[in-house]
């Protein structure tokens, strides 16, 4: 059962990371899989008509800086990597997304939704002595999304592997403002919503866990764990690099807030990324 799992997620990375091959190089601390942010080139000027697939992107490699684990006061700094998706076509069945780049975005659409959340050993933390490690989860699952030019909000549910093994869902807003054709500014608040096994998993206290850390022991319920505001700017240098950056701050809210884990740390947890942005295009 357990290696039908582990065959089960490395097979749907292999599909969700098939187009990065050439460029990965480490393991990220957190993915993102979704609909690109803008079509900053026209496409069809580099689209060769013969190709029966093609697909264009764009990835970022940077640093992240944020909490060492969920509920932590302390931080650290660590390789960062996230994929949009521009422009997809398969001959016979379509396009998505808009290979001039002049079209008005949709109004709905469906992405796909990752996340890593790196493991958490309680042997590199004071504040975790006596709590058991918990393994790195890789979330994976399905989002809606729907986007005007100036205006985009998004629901996204994942499932955790191998970590938590248990469900995650994030709601979204951002309102959207280009002040020149290279500039884009994002702002807007964010919810998150764990289920009872995520909430467990990372706030929650073993009788057994007590007994060796000393922490009381604590039942972690699911339901509304954080709220936030997250603003980002992202600038092109030309039409193929640029660069991103990206503030985010969130509240620990319930279980996730009164969790003695989150006691000995904050519930107040920020993030701060950047990276260097790349367009690219796969054809076949």
């Amino acid at each position: 059962m357990m290696q039908k799992r582990y065959a089960a997620l490395f097979a749907a990375l292999a599909v969700a990371a098939a187009p990065l091959a050439a460029q990965e190089t480490e393991t990220p601390t957190v993915t993102e899989v979704g609909p690109a942010r803008t079509v900053p080139i026209q496409y069809s000027n580099l689209i060769d008509p013969s190709k029966n697939f093609v697909l264009a992107y764009d990835i970022r490699v940077g640093t992240v800086t944020r909490p060492a684990y969920l509920g932590s006061d302390e931080y650290v700094t660590a390789p960062d990597f996230a994929i949009h998706f521009n422009y997809a076509r398969l001959k016979g069945l379509g396009e998505y997304g808009d290979p001039t780049g002049t079209a008005r975005p949709r109004a709905f659409g469906v992405r796909g939704s990752l996340r890593y959340i790196p493991g958490r050993d309680a042997s590199q933390h004071d504040d975790l002595k006596g709590l058991d490690d918990i393994d790195p989860t890789v979330e994976l699952g399905l989002g809606a999304v729907y986007r005007t030019r100036n205006f985009e909000t998004f629901a996204d549910v994942r499932y955790g592997f191998v970590g938590s093994e248990a469900f995650y869902g994030e709601l979204g807003a951002d309102g959207i403002i280009y002040p020149t054709n290279r500039w884009e500014f994002r702002f807007g608040p964010r919810l998150g919503f764990g289920a009872d096994g995520f909430a467990q998993t990372y706030f929650g206290v073993t009788s057994d866990e007590s007994a060796k850390s000393g922490l009381e022991v604590y039942d972690a319920s699911g339901g509304l764990l954080s709220a936030g505001l997250v603003a980002s700017a992202r600038y092109r240098f030309t039409d193929l690099w640029g660069v991103e950056a990206t503030v985010r701050g969130d509240r620990l809210l319930n279980d996730a807030a009164d969790s003695p884990i989150t006691g000995t740390g904050s519930a107040d947890q920020y993030q701060f990324r950047l990276g260097i942005t790349r367009e690219l295009m796969l054809q076949f």
